[in-house]
């Protein structure tokens, strides 16, 4: 039996496959990987606390509107009793 070109490309793949998984498996990969994901926890808290921020703000524009709007129709609403009482 005749072991041909594509054989050995399927064996060069397995020996590097394993290679690979060794690699990432060591403890220096995985110090890397702690690192990593260390930095995205960081990320992510301050990622909050801008949401926060930014969520407090819509909180504020959103009362400043009910306010305006309640302030308003008060105005229309006096407006229109100046009127029948005009009539």
């Amino acid at each position: 039996m005749r072991f041909g070109g594509k054989g050995w490309l399927f064996v060069a793949g397995t020996v590097f496959g394993s290679a690979g998984f060794k690699l990432l498996g060591s403890k220096d990969a995985k110090k890397v990987y702690t690192h990593v994901t260390a930095a995205a926890l960081r990320c992510k808290d301050e990622v909050m606390k801008d949401v926060d921020v930014i969520q407090e703000n819509c909180a504020d524009i959103l009362a400043d509107a009910k306010a305006i709007n309640e302030a308003r129709a008060a105005k229309e609403a006096a407006a229109v009793v100046e009127d029948a009482a005009a009539v």
